[in-house]
C-alpha cells in the first residue's frame, strides 16, 4: 500500500498518472496535502483515478502522516510535493521512515511523458 504526500495537481497528478494510476503494483491510500488550503477531507475524483479506485482517493491531511501509516500498514510513502525546501523532504523522509515505511521519490526515467 502506497501513500502519496502532495495534493493531486499539476506535478502531483502527473506523477500518479504516470507511475500509479494502471500499476497493479500499487494500491493508493490516499494523498496529503498542506500546500492548498480547504483541500483536506475531499477526495481526489475516481473519474481522474481511473478503475482501479472507482471512490476515488482521499486527500487527508498532511499532519496525519504517521497515523495513516499505522492505521492502513503503509509500506510505502511516494514523495510528489514540488518546489520544497531539502529540509522538508527529509522531514517527511524522517516521519515515512519513524513508521516503518519506505521513502520514495520519483525521478524522471520513470515521470517523463515519453
Amino acid at each position: 500500500m502506497c501513500l502519496a504526500p502532495g495534493a493531486p495537481q499539476g506535478l502531483q497528478q502527473a506523477n500518479f498518472n504516470m507511475v500509479l494510476r494502471d500499476n497493479p503494483a500499487y494500491q493508493v491510500v490516499a494523498f496529503t496535502a498542506t500546500q492548498i488550503p480547504g483541500i483536506s477531507d475531499r477526495r481526489y475524483p475516481a473519474a481522474l483515478a481511473g478503475p482501479t479506485y472507482p471512490e476515488g482517493i482521499p486527500i487527508l491531511e498532511d499532519g496525519r502522516l504517521e497515523e495513516i501509516c499505522r492505521e492502513e500498514e503503509i509500506h510505502e510513502v511516494m514523495f510528489t510535493y514540488s518546489d520544497v525546501p531539502h529540509a522538508r523532504v527529509m522531514h517527511a523522509t524522517s516521519r515515512a521512515l519513524s513508521q516503518d515505511a519506505d521513502f520514495v521519490l520519483l525521478g524522471p526515467r520513470r515521470t517523463m511523458i515519453q
